[in-house]
């Protein structure tokens, strides 16, 4: 159980209710699917004279999976300090990301809670999210690079980013929980653009 961040392949993109959605549980989309939301982003987009979107990776874009363990008040306290209210809107908000760039984030009717589910363009995530692991020394070269099953959780989790932090410390290893979330959506937005899949909490 928890909240879990994956990657989305085409088969539940597009599937309905009974379709089950990936991971399964938490406050997130789950045994709905997310076949209502890619209907109403297609017609967003439509309105906004976009193209219609359809995720072309499965097996890879299904990889990726991360648990939100590590308390986020840290991290949301260090984006606060570093981002403007929209930058931190942006970056944390979204339900829903895709691999392309939006106008605006775009607020669908549908979803799991609230009623409504903020989707966000990965270029943009992307954007601030390098600004943040820019400015905290992030090792990013050291984290895993296409995390899938639990990998970035258990990099920070597990061992390895306490043993980076001994000999390599840095405003990133004063609190590792923040740190995850600045990997996490890092690496997230960097595998929606790579895979062309859209990323969903569930």
């Amino acid at each position: 159980m928890g909240i879990y961040l994956v990657g989305v392949g085409a088969a539940e993109w597009f599937g309905g209710a009974g379709d089950g959605g990936a991971g399964g549980g938490g406050d997130g989309f789950g045994e709905d699917g997310f076949g209502e939301i890619a209907a109403e982003l297609g017609a967003a987009l439509a309105d906004l004279g976009l193209p219609a979107f359809a995720p072309v990776s499965e097996e890879a874009a299904s990889a990726f999976e991360e648990k939100l363990s590590p308390p986020s008040a840290g991290f949301d306290a260090l984006c606060r300090e570093l981002l403007s209210r929209e930058q931190y809107e942006t970056l944390t908000s979204w339900s829903v990301l895709v691999p392309f760039p939006l106008p605006d984030e775009l607020w669908l009717p549908g979803g799991p809670t609230p009623e409504t589910t903020m989707v966000a363009g990965a270029p943009q995530v992307l954007a601030i999210a390098e600004r943040v692991a820019t400015a905290i020394g992030l090792p990013v070269a050291d984290l895993p690079t296409a995390p899938e099953g639990l990998e970035l959780t258990g990099w920070f989790l597990d061992g390895p980013a306490a043993e980076l932090a001994a000999v390599r410390p840095g405003r990133w290893s004063a609190d590792l929980a923040a740190s995850f979330y600045a990997a996490l959506f890092l690496r997230a937005a960097q595998h929606a653009i790579r895979h062309g899949c859209p990323m969903a909490f569930c």
